[in-house]
């Protein structure tokens, strides 16, 4: 049975996250999102994303706290997120995180993803989320 309608793109992924401000920080400072709406009664917070979202909610806010305690190690929110970027320059990209104290999980690897294989880089957000960096895909 075909589906009344066809995804377009991810509009948002949503974070709970133990300490807004320092998340607010890491997404602005590490990945150059910008605020795009705060909305204190929910301890919810809209971050741009290039053409998508994402959002934080703080796990002690009216939204966080429906989901038990923060995520860690050992009891993670999802996966991973992965942002498509360009250019993907892993010198640069390396450079750039370690400027912001955070040490990649490994050397970049060629992945699968939207427009095929690509290469991406695996580091984590301050509360253990796991984030990719994807740039344009390779050819075959």
């Amino acid at each position: 049975m075909k589906t009344p309608f066809q995804v377009q793109r991810i509009d948002h992924v949503v974070f709970r996250v133990a300490d807004l401000t320092r998340s607010i920080d890491f997404y602005r400072n590490v990945l150059g999102c910008e605020v795009a709406r705060q909305r204190e009664h929910l301890g919810l917070v809209h971050l741009r994303a290039g053409a998508s979202m994402i959002d934080l909610v703080s796990v002690d806010g009216t939204l966080g706290s429906r989901g038990g305690a923060a995520a860690g190690k050992d009891a993670r929110n999802v996966d991973h997120l992965c942002l498509r970027i360009e250019p993907f320059n892993e010198h640069d990209l390396v450079a750039h995180l370690h400027r912001h104290g955070v040490v990649p999980a490994g050397a970049a690897g060629i992945n699968f993803g939207a427009e095929g294989d690509g290469p991406s880089l695996y580091f984590a957000d301050p509360d253990g989320n796991t984030i990719e960096l994807k740039g344009p895909s390779v050819a075959a």
